[in-house]
């Protein structure tokens, strides 16, 4: 193993430690780690309480109205979500960017980080993350969309049958992962094109395969393990919703009970602590994935890195 894990993790608390600006950068970063996606909620009621009732035919022809009497409402509220998905998805990307900024920087001998300063010097990568990110997403997609197409298709038949490739997907998707932070540092780092910086993050990461496999274990396996600990009070918080909801006390259309009340204003007032801890869990990751590029690249000479820290 190659690098130097315990110079990394101990290194990488210093740096988001003395320089907290990396924490808004970890914030904004952590909006591209979550799927973003709105909370649907069920409505499962008996008989007549259903707005689809009655055979197959007046269930087509009541979903038919209801398209047509809500459509503009349906289309306005989906052309919001895919304008929030984005917006927060560049936000991820800016963040990401920054902190790789930020701790190049700070290993080239700066003092002091400033948040406008980090943002400006960011800009110039932001489309070859984007576009990095994108397309390997999409890839994904693509590969597996077929399958949960036949999966409902065959009412969960075709799942069985493609769960060898499910299985096959766990590890190719984290060895991607582990290829696109070493690119995603290196495209910063060497100012390269999103092409030629995932080809440069798979050189960095079979230079020293056990190092990034134990980095990427450790760095899951606690961070995993730190997300449910400042997750817990956001637990806690809905136990009595899910109380009340247990005890028939709750149904939809009635008035909110007080446990949802309490559940709901505990909830609202821990989502800022959530968000900024969590952005302080995600600069510490991301600050280590940069600090392993660094020690593989070793950049102790006049590399790329010095002109782009000073840029």
């Amino acid at each position: 193993m190659k690098i130097d894990l315990g110079k990394i993790l101990t290194r990488s608390w210093q740096i988001i430690w003395n320089y907290k600006v990396l924490w808004i950068f970890g914030i904004l970063a952590g909006f591209a780690n979550s799927n973003g996606g709105s909370n649907n909620n069920s409505r499962s009621s008996n008989g007549d309480d259903s707005p689809f009732t009655g055979n197959t035919d007046q269930f087509i022809e009541q979903a038919r109205e209801f398209f047509q009497q809500y459509m503009l409402i349906i289309i306005a509220v989906c052309a919001v979500l895919l304008i929030l998905s984005f917006v927060f998805f560049a936000l991820g990307m800016m963040g990401r960017i920054g902190i790789l900024k930020g701790v190049y920087k700070v290993e080239n001998g700066a003092t002091s980080l400033i948040f406008a300063e980090l943002w400006s010097e960011s800009m110039p990568y932001f489309w070859r993350f984007f576009g990095l990110n994108f397309l390997i997403g999409l890839a994904f997609l693509i590969i597996l969309l077929p399958a949960i197409i036949i999966g409902v298709a065959t009412a969960g038949v075709g799942f069985a049958c493609l769960l060898p490739l499910v299985c096959l997907l766990v590890p190719v998707g984290w060895a991607v992962s582990i290829i696109l932070e070493q690119a995603q540092a290196a495209i910063v780092a060497e100012d390269l094109t999103m092409f030629d910086g995932f080809k440069r993050g798979w050189e960095i990461a079979k230079s020293d395969i056990v190092g990034m496999i134990v980095l990427s274990l450790v760095l899951g396996i606690g961070g995993g393990i730190i997300g449910v600990i400042i997750a817990l009070p956001i637990i806690g918080a809905m136990v009595p919703l899910i109380f009340s909801m247990g005890m028939g006390n709750f149904r939809m259309g009635d008035a909110l009970p007080p446990t949802a009340w309490i559940s709901l204003v505990c909830g609202g007032l821990y989502l800022p602590i959530l968000l900024g801890l969590n952005g302080i869990l995600t600069a510490y990751m991301k600050t280590a994935w940069a600090l392993s590029y660094l020690q593989l690249t070793k950049p102790t000479e006049s590399t790329p890195i010095l002109a782009q820290a000073d840029a």
